[in-house]
């Protein structure tokens, strides 16, 4: 008979955003050096997941475990743009020496990392191989992002292969759905419709339950999620940008929700995009005035 999974709670937790839940119950007795070293990864990347990546960086000593030094470089990669260049070059040192090289915690991070930097063939050189669900669940995103969503689904079938049950087949699942799109969008509907009957509503299943609607044209319905997500982490990106999008397609005023993304993430990719527009869009006004 095989031994309980001690971390099972706190890595659904996490999966599914709830990420004060995770660290309120991260206090599990009897486990081994390893489940330590991952319960702590877990605890510190839920609250880099709630902004704070300082405590990360400050908690974390140079004697720490190295799948822990692999998230304070996250952390740090993080917490401000001109960390970016010197924790990336740390992912690359670290994941040439042979022996950190294939520690998945460090192939994670660096892949997260690099798919920040939109380095996408980068990032699958780090997590490619695969080795836990959390490297092929970053697989799927960062396929998606490279619009291979034929790609994307072969890792998926690895995964349901694996375990087809497992919280990140099925986010993983949706994830692909809702970029197949058409008959697809409700079938990732009904995923984090099942997520949100089984466990407590995050920002994550609100998140997705409203980007579906958004997808099939109910954009009350997702304006309702989205209100429901703000009131639980009033900076959320991803509910803000959500916002923004759903509010034009109601006609109704968006700057609110813009000018707060753009204080509060200003490297997120949505404020990138709408920079380059404006800017494009200036010029052109200066080349015929």
């Amino acid at each position: 008979m095989a031994a309980p999974d001690l971390l099972f709670n706190l890595r659904n937790n996490f999966y599914l955003g709830a990420y004060q839940s995770a660290i309120n119950n991260s206090d599990i007795p009897n486990l081994s050096h390893d489940d330590v070293v991952e319960r702590d990864s877990l605890v510190f990347r839920s609250y880099i997941a709630l902004g704070s990546h300082q405590l990360v960086v400050n908690e974390i000593d140079a004697d720490a475990a190295t799948p822990l030094q692999a998230v304070k470089l996250l952390a740090l990669y993080l917490s401000s743009p001109n960390h970016k260049e010197s924790t990336t070059a740390s992912l690359k040192e670290w994941l040439a020496d042979p022996a950190m090289g294939n520690i998945p915690t460090l192939r994670l991070v660096a892949g997260i990392v690099f798919m920040h930097e939109q380095d996408y063939p980068e990032a699958l050189k780090y997590t490619h191989a695969g080795g836990t669900m959390e490297l092929h669940a970053l697989n799927v995103q960062i396929y998606l992002k490279m619009c291979r969503s034929d790609h994307a689904e072969k890792q998926l079938k690895i995964m349901q292969q694996i375990d087809e049950d497992h919280t990140l087949t099925q986010l993983a699942n949706a994830w692909l759905n809702l970029a197949v799109g058409g008959s697809k969008i409700q079938e990732a509907y009904l995923i984090f419709q099942d997520f949100s009957e089984k466990y407590p509503m995050t920002g994550l299943i609100l998140n997705g339950k409203a980007v579906c609607c958004m997808h099939m044209g109910n954009f009350d319905e997702a304006e309702s999620l989205l209100l429901e997500a703000l009131n639980k982490d009033a900076k959320d990106a991803e509910t803000l940008s959500n916002l923004v999008v759903c509010c034009l397609h109601l006609n109704k005023p968006a700057t609110r929700y813009l000018s707060q993304l753009k204080v509060t993430h200003p490297e997120h990719v949505f404020v990138k995009r709408l920079s380059s527009a404006e800017e494009s869009f200036e010029r052109a006004i200066q080349s015929v005035a």
